[in-house]
């Protein structure tokens, strides 16, 4: 195959790499090595589009739960708004967490977060917001007593929901919640 011709179809991979949103830096290493890891970052690449749009999903629905809500003349209820507010925030939240998850890692919290409605959102945050209030009110317990332990096996439960039990997720999680002082003002809020 004459040189053009290869300068092309490798222009051509590169453009379609780029349209699939993978970063420059990582097309140059998929096709400077062996053409087998392809199929893995294409996979990759489709769970984090379909993560994406599963996001954008939720986002239409509060947009559209919002419309469905507001009669004609009346004012929009606060409440409504908010909920879109935070279904957007929530997506820009999980997009900055995932740079300290593994590919794997991610790709595993795609498939949970594709499954997670706004209504489970909500739940949990009940949950944990519950759990600090509670660990907050038992401050002067003793770490050994029933009521302490108690806390400390519903904070467990808690990160065990999240993380599935896989070391991956587990250990991204931690990277994540070591770095916190990094993070933007309004992960730090919802955190």
């Amino acid at each position: 195959m004459a040189r053009g011709m290869r300068d092309l179809e490798r222009l051509e991979q590169i453009v379609a790499l780029k349209f699939l949103g993978i970063p420059l830096k990582r097309i140059k290493s998929i096709l400077d090595r062996d053409a087998r890891e392809l199929p893995e970052v294409l996979r990759s690449q489709r769970q984090a589009l379909e993560e994406k749009r599963s996001w954008l999903d939720h986002a239409i629905g509060a947009i559209q739960d919002a419309e469905r809500s507001i009669l004609p003349g009346k004012q929009a209820d606060a409440a409504l708004l908010k909920k879109i507010i935070e279904v957007i925030e929530m997506q820009d939240s999980a997009e900055f967490l995932n740079r300290y998850y593994s590919e794997p890692a991610q790709a595993k919290l795609a498939d949970r977060w594709a499954q997670f409605t706004p209504e489970m959102q909500e739940e949990v945050s009940k949950a944990w917001t519950q759990l600090f209030q509670d660990v907050e009110a038992s401050l002067d317990e003793d770490p050994s007593s029933e009521k302490a332990q108690a806390l400390a096996a519903r904070w467990r439960t808690l990160i065990e929901s999240f993380t599935g039990g896989d070391p991956e997720v587990g250990a991204g999680l931690k990277k994540a919640w070591s770095d916190r002082e990094q993070w933007p003002s309004t992960l730090q809020q919802q955190a």
